[in-house]
């Protein structure tokens, strides 16, 4: 686990493509390791400001895999490791955002 308490946040864009083909883009707000494995905390980023008001605003936990030698992105199906994973990422952005449970 990354001994770093209070990450930067820089803002990087990333653009992620679901399971329909559909282009979705995020705003990186902090990685982490933990366990052996990188994991990236992420919300969402709308073009239209209207986008925004209904939408909750959900921290979404990616974990960084290899597939075919490439790095990927992949939500994490494991309960107990997502729950783990979610903790590290809340203490860490408590400082910075509200975080509502």
């Amino acid at each position: 686990m990354s001994e770093e308490k209070n990450p930067q946040f820089d803002g990087t864009l990333i653009t992620l493509i679901d399971e329909d083909g559909k282009e979705l883009q995020y705003e990186h707000l902090d990685s982490l390791e933990y366990e052996g494995a990188t994991y990236l905390a992420l919300v969402p980023v709308y073009d239209d400001p209207k986008d925004y008001v209904g939408a909750d605003g959900e921290l979404q936990i990616m974990k960084v895999v290899e597939e075919n030698g490439e790095e990927i992105l992949c939500t994490i199906d494991n309960e107990d490791e997502f729950d783990a994973v979610a903790c590290q990422f809340e203490d860490r952005l408590s400082e910075e955002f509200d975080i509502i449970n």
